[in-house]
């Protein structure tokens, strides 16, 4: 599971109460305007999250791969400081 892109700026996510938070999930299927790898394997799926606050809209896209066995979906987890 690889970042590929990310719109915005991450600070925006910092300090500001989130406005929208939402998940799409492309599973075997490339979304318009994502450039394919030179090769993909046969399960892959592309996950986006989009963020947003009073700063500004944040999107990650996320592309995962793997032969079957492995997962590709993304898992957060809280870090406390």
């Amino acid at each position: 599971m690889d970042i590929v892109d990310i719109c915005g700026e991450l600070d925006w996510l910092v300090g500001a109460p989130l406005l929208m938070a939402e998940e799409t999930i492309h599973d075997n299927e490339n979304p318009n305007g994502a450039d394919a790898p030179n090769y993909q394997d046969d399960s892959f799926i592309w996950t986006f999250y989009k963020f947003a606050t009073i700063k500004g809209h944040v999107t990650v896209r996320w592309y995962g791969e793997s032969n079957g066995y492995y997962s590709e979906s993304v898992d957060f987890e809280e870090i406390e400081d």
